[in-house]
C-alpha cells in the first residue's frame, strides 16, 4: 500500500515523499525581497517531499498584502536563488506559488496609489494587510476597477515572465494560485466576475482568463514543472459562485491536455470546515472529469488533513497530500507524522509580519 513517505514522480519533479508543504503567507519580505531568513526558514522545511513558497507577487500591481515577496524584479530573482540553493543543497525540492491577488489589495499597495484590478468593479468583503509602524494591521480591502479588455493580455504576459523568472532562480517548477478569491478565481467566479464580454457571462469565458495563464506558463516552462491550485468551493475573500460543480468540471477538462505536472485542491473552506453542507461539491466527480479527459497530473488533497486522513485519501487515490499551519510550528514535520507526534502549537500571534521568533524558532525532535 502506498504511503506518504513513499517517493513519486510529479511531472517533472521526484519528489522524495508524498508531504506538501502548502503555500503560507508570512509578510517577512520587505520590498518584496526575499530574505535570508526566508531560505533558513525553508531550508529547515526541506524534508518534505514539495515545498511550494507562499504567494509571490508577479507584478506590482498583484501585491496584496505588505512585505509579501515578489517575482518581477531581478533582485526579487536573486534574492529567491538564495534559498533555492539552500533548499536543494538540504535535499530538497521548491516551486514557487504565483500570484496575482485581483481585487484583494489596498491602494497604498498600488503603482501610484491607484485602485486594484478586477473582472468587474466589485469591492470585496475581505481585509488585507498593511504594515504601520512595523506591526500588521488587517484594513478592509479598497475598491476595484474593471480590467479593461486590452488589459488582461499584459497580465498573461506577466505570470509568464513570472514563471520563466523561477526557473532563472533556481525553482523546480510553479504553482498557479487560482484560489481563495484572487484574480485568477475571480474570473472564474459568478459573484465577482460580472463582465459581458468574452471574459464572463458562461462558464467557458470566466475560465478563458485561467487557461490563457495556464497555456502561457506551461509553454514557458513546461506543463511538467506547473502545478495550479484551485478551490472551488470556499468563500475565503468573498468567494461565491452559483454553480461550482460543473465550473470546475470544466475547467479540469480544459487542463487535461496541458499535461501538467499536479492538481492542488482545496476541499471546503481554506483553513476551515471541510464540509460545507451550504455549498455541496463532489470532488471525487471532478476528479473523474479530469482524468476521463486525460489528464494525468498528480492530484494533491489539502485542508486540515491529519496522517489517519491522509492515509485514507492516498488509499482513494490522492498522490500528494499538503500541510499548512503544521509546517508553520513543526520544521521536521515529516519526521513527526513518521513518529506519530508530538507536534508543537503554533503561535498566532506571529503567522504574519516579524522576524525569527515563531518563524525559524520553533524546535525541532533533534533539538
Amino acid at each position: 500500500m502506498t504511503t506518504l513517505f513513499d517517493p513519486v514522480q510529479v511531472g517533472a519533479i521526484h519528489l522524495a515523499n508524498r508531504i506538501v508543504m502548502a503555500p503560507l503567507t508570512r509578510n517577512r519580505a520587505p520590498d518584496a525581497i526575499p530574505t535570508p531568513l526566508m531560505a533558513t526558514y525553508y531550508t529547515q522545511r526541506a524534508s518534505a517531499g514539495l515545498l511550494i513558497t507562499e504567494a509571490t507577487a508577479i507584478s506590482q500591481q498583484a501585491q496584496g498584502y505588505a512585505d509579501v515577496p515578489g517575482l518581477y524584479a531581478q533582485e526579487h530573482v536573486e534574492g529567491w536563488k538564495a534559498i533555492t540553493k539552500s533548499v536543494h543543497a538540504a535535499g530538497g525540492k521548491i516551486v514557487t506559488q504565483l500570484w496575482h491577488v485581483g481585487r484583494i489589495s489596498h491602494s497604498e499597495l498600488q503603482p501610484h496609489f491607484g485602485k486594484p484590478v478586477a473582472p468587474s468593479a466589485a469591492t470585496a468583503n475581505a481585509k488585507t494587510v498593511l504594515i504601520k509602524d512595523g506591526v500588521p494591521v488587517f484594513v478592509d480591502t479598497s475598491e476595484p476597477r474593471a480590467l479593461e479588455l486590452e488589459e488582461i493580455p499584459g497580465i498573461v504576459q506577466d505570470y509568464r515572465h513570472a514563471a520563466l523568472s523561477a526557473i532563472a532562480a533556481g525553482f523546480d517548477g510553479v504553482e498557479i494560485h487560482a484560489a481563495n478569491g484572487y484574480l485568477i478565481d475571480q474570473f472564474l467566479k459568478t459573484d465577482s466576475n460580472r463582465r459581458t464580454d468574452d471574459y464572463g457571462g458562461s462558464i467557458e469565458n470566466r475560465a478563458r482568463f485561467l487557461l490563457e495563464v495556464v497555456a502561457a506558463v506551461a509553454d514557458a516552462i513546461g506543463g511538467d514543472r506547473t502545478g495550479i491550485r484551485l478551490s472551488p468551493v470556499t468563500p475565503a475573500n468573498d468567494a461565491h459562485d452559483a454553480e461550482p460543480q460543473p465550473l470546475f468540471e470544466h475547467v479540469v477538462r480544459e487542463l487535461a491536455p496541458m499535461k501538467l505536472a499536479y492538481l492542488h485542491l482545496i476541499e471546503g473552506s481554506t483553513g476551515g470546515p471541510r464540509d460545507l453542507p451550504e455549498r455541496p461539491f463532489d470532488y471525487a466527480a471532478m476528479k473523474a472529469a479530469y482524468r476521463s479527459a486525460g489528464g494525468q497530473g498528480a492530484w494533491m488533497v489539502n485542508n486540515g488533513y491529519d496522517l489517519t486522513m491522509s492515509e485514507q485519501a492516498l488509499k482513494d487515490g490522492a498522490d500528494l497530500v499538503a500541510y499548512g499551519r503544521s509546517f508553520i510550528s513543526n520544521p521536521d514535520l515529516v519526521a513527526r507524522l513518521k513518529a506519530g507526534g508530538p507536534f508543537n502549537k503554533a503561535e498566532r500571534a506571529t503567522f504574519y509580519g516579524g522576524g525569527a521568533k515563531g518563524y525559524t524558532d520553533y524546535p525541532t525532535l533533534a533539538d
